[in-house]
């Protein structure tokens, strides 16, 4: 991909946000303890959590041909599993919505307009943040009063979007404000055709499905983050309070929608909650300081993130480099973004 592509800076942009905050990271930590706590983690465990987030992946492959069939869009087999996995390499964009890259990749591939398939990234992430609470509230919301507030307003928030995207009336004012605007009113028609296919995807008897998916193939990469933590953690830790953690984290992270993949947010938040776990009466087996609990707790959050997030990039980019190879290369400029 050329680097003075908009993608291109984006993604670079990305990778240096991520660097300069886990260098702070790093610091904040200690190095020392940090390498000490990450020199208990056997080999074996972050090829297994990468393995349990490609599974991830490969479970949500079914809700993206799902979705492509509902809007009648045919690519071949081969063809659709790279644009899927293309996306990943957006994934440490804002609100991870760099992955309408997939949307170009269709256009490229099948001619079909971006505006008809880029509402399946829509539906994509509101089925995932659907999923993630479902997975917050098996995990132990009840336990967490203090966090129930993030969980009611996102679930609040998605049923306002679900009666938005239903909305005949909402697409139609929406087209009728863009087509007052300058220079972008050529684009009303796109707009309500979005709508359209938004309407589609995210109607009442096809969100149930996905959200399972979603919660399913979430848990996987809970299950990693359990076995990272409890390679790293002096004293065992529980399955269900890691699934609570983690998808409790991933959704502050997606309300974090300015920030390149909910960094620092994720991070932060999982840290924290994973640190007091570890100081919690009933759960260290001896005296645990607050120095250790850190390092533990800063570097299960760092391994975890490279087996999901960073690693999702890595898919993505081999992913994105040989769709080049065979259909050319992808080049999405600030001027020729919109269609």
């Amino acid at each position: 991909m050329n680097t003075r592509s908009l993608l291109g800076r984006r993604l670079l942009g990305g990778v240096a946000f991520g660097v300069v905050l886990y260098a702070a990271i790093v610091v904040w930590s200690g190095l020392d303890p940090l390498i000490e706590a990450l020199g208990r983690v056997p080999l074996w465990v972050l090829p297994a959590a990468c393995g349990l987030s490609f599974a991830n992946y490969s479970l949500r492959y079914l809700k993206w041909r799902r979705y492509l069939q509902l809007l009648d869009i045919r690519l071949e087999p081969g063809a659709s599993w790279s644009i899927y996995l293309s996306g990943f390499s957006m994934g440490i964009t804002p609100g991870k919505m760099g992955e309408v890259l997939k949307a170009w990749l269709i256009r490229r591939v099948a001619g079909t307009p971006i505006h008809r398939s880029a509402p399946i990234v829509i539906a994509e992430r509101f089925t995932d943040l659907l999923g993630y609470l479902i997975l917050v509230a098996i995990g132990g919301l009840a336990s967490a009063p203090e966090y129930q507030a993030v969980f009611w307003i996102t679930l609040a928030a998605c049923l306002v979007g679900v009666l938005a995207a239903g909305s005949r009336r909402v697409a139609l004012l929406a087209a009728r404000a863009v087509s007052r605007l300058p220079y972008f009113w050529r684009l009303a028609p796109r707009v309500e055709g979005s709508f359209e296919s938004t309407r589609v995807l995210l109607k009442p008897s096809e969100l149930v499905g996905p959200t399972l998916l979603s919660s399913v193939s979430w848990g996987l990469e809970c299950l990693g983050f359990w076995l990272i933590v409890n390679s790293i953690a002096a004293t065992p830790i529980s399955f269900l309070f890691c699934v609570f953690a983690y998808a409790l984290s991933a959704v502050a992270g997606a309300l974090a929608i300015l920030l390149p993949g909910g960094l620092g947010v994720t991070e932060g938040l999982l840290g924290t909650l994973l640190r007091r776990k570890l100081q919690e009466p009933d759960t260290a087996a001896l005296s645990i300081t607050l120095g250790v609990a850190r390092a533990q707790a800063t570097g299960a959050v760092l391994l975890a993130r490279l087996a999901t997030l960073w690693f999702g990039v890595l898919v993505g980019v081999i992913a994105l480099w040989r769709f080049e190879r065979r259909y050319g290369r992808v080049e999405v400029t600030a001027e020729t973004a919109p269609e």
